[in-house]
């Protein structure tokens, strides 16, 4: 159930990461990373490991549109 939760995370703050690879959004990925965090701690709970992944490439993508806009754009 905990796995479940963590890649409900994972999928919303994926497609939220996604729409902050627009121009001008990149400050979004301020309030995304956190909540993938969320969903990485639910996921480290769980016995599997699926949420736990999608939720560590979604801080990768979002760490690395951060540094590819200074941490603002």
């Amino acid at each position: 159930m905990r796995n479940m939760i963590s890649l409900l995370i994972g999928l919303v703050a994926l497609v939220m990461v996604a729409i902050a690879f627009i121009p001008f959004l990149g400050w979004a990925n301020w309030l995304i990373i956190p909540l993938a965090i969320i969903g990485l701690g639910i996921g480290a709970t769980s016995g599997q490991t699926s949420g736990r992944t999608l939720n560590l490439i979604v801080i990768l993508i979002g760490l690395a549109r951060l540094m590819l806009g200074g941490g603002l754009f």
